[in-house]
């Protein structure tokens, strides 16, 4: 696929309406797909799916759903997720080239190294990487399953744990380990969201609950603010995704500040629309994600591209990674 650091150009040319929404869902009548959107999709391509949610969420829907065909709308890397649990399925992504800065931060090479470096550590991946790195994994973990993934593995065992470098500081933090050796990886969109922008925002609101994605740099900002009593510490909430939603239902907050990418605003206000839900950093926009447009979708569903495919022998060594997670506890949200 095309690496993440070059400059994309989204494809164009169509705005979502009822012709629009009315071809998208006969051609995937006609094609016998199942469309599934991530969180941080734009507010069309959401709406027009059978399914929203978080990756490995809609990765299991997509294993277990009737249809022959997945149309995937998020970025590649998921897609790959769902290729792994559905071998069996053809998997489209509306537009090939829409990577990820977080899963392009280390490489199935760039992990066979380390863990050359460290023998007999567990490789703890996040699911936020690609087939080549879940299969030189041990055991996969979700935003919300982290802790629990590493709590498992014996103390006297040392973790490599990877991508994301703000999810392992809150791995590390929660489980008191000195043995994890944490890669320096991030994703662009929620690294940008900062800890003094959350202090503005948390002191301009200060009866607002703050949900905070774990990636995001302002994590243990959000903590600190919490410790020195700037912010009540039970206002303070560290979820993925997909419980953000369910925390969204259940918020006495009449404003929620949300330090995640843009796009999962949508469904947090249909979750709770009497609560007014507000970006921590309102420029936190997924540039990769946002290729899935209007015109992406119906193309991918016009043509059946593109196509996405994962070596067999890849895609079996990475399945038992994700497998072994769900063997621990059932995943909440992905990411």
């Amino acid at each position: 696929m095309t690496s993440t650091l070059q400059e994309l150009t989204p494809y164009t040319g169509i705005e979502p309406d009822a012709a629009w929404a009315e071809e998208v869902r006969e051609l995937a009548r006609q094609r016998d797909a199942v469309l599934l959107a991530h969180n941080y999709q734009s507010p069309a391509i959401q709406d027009i799916a059978d399914h929203t949610g978080d990756s490995l969420a809609l990765s299991r829907i997509a294993a277990a759903s009737d249809a022959s065909t997945i149309v995937f709308c998020g970025v590649h890397f998921m897609a790959e997720t769902a290729k792994i649990l559905a071998p069996e399925k053809t998997v489209l992504i509306p537009d090939a080239r829409a990577g990820c800065s977080l899963a392009d931060s280390i490489t199935g090479a760039q992990l066979r190294a380390w863990k050359a470096e460290h023998p007999g550590a567990v490789v703890v991946s996040y699911v936020n990487t690609t087939a080549e790195v879940k299969a030189e994994t041990d055991i996969c973990c979700t935003s919300s399953n982290a802790v629990d993934v590493v709590a498992s593995i014996p103390e006297d065992r040392e973790v490599l744990f990877c991508p994301d470098q703000f999810l392992g500081a809150h791995v590390k933090r929660e489980t008191g380990r000195d043995n994890i050796h944490v890669w320096a990886g991030e994703c662009h969109v929620h690294a940008g969201i900062n800890g003094p922008e959350l202090a503005e925002r948390a002191a301009a609101n200060p009866d607002a609950d703050l949900f905070i994605h774990p990636e995001c740099g302002c994590a243990t900002s959000a903590l600190y603010l919490a410790g020195e009593g700037t912010v009540p510490r039970e206002k303070v909430k560290i979820l993925s995704t997909g419980d953000m939603v369910h925390a969204a239902r259940d918020t006495k907050a009449k404003t929620v500040l949300v330090a995640t990418e843009i796009g999962m605003l949508h469904q947090l206000r249909k979750a709770a629309p009497e609560i007014d839900f507000r970006a921590v950093n309102e420029r936190a926009s997924c540039r990769y994600m946002k290729m899935i447009t209007p015109a992406a979708l119906l193309r991918s569903l016009r043509e059946g591209v593109d196509e996405v495919h994962v070596d067999l022998e890849t895609a079996a060594r990475a399945r038992a990674s994700v497998q072994r997670m769900i063997e621990i506890g059932q995943p909440g949200g992905g990411e």
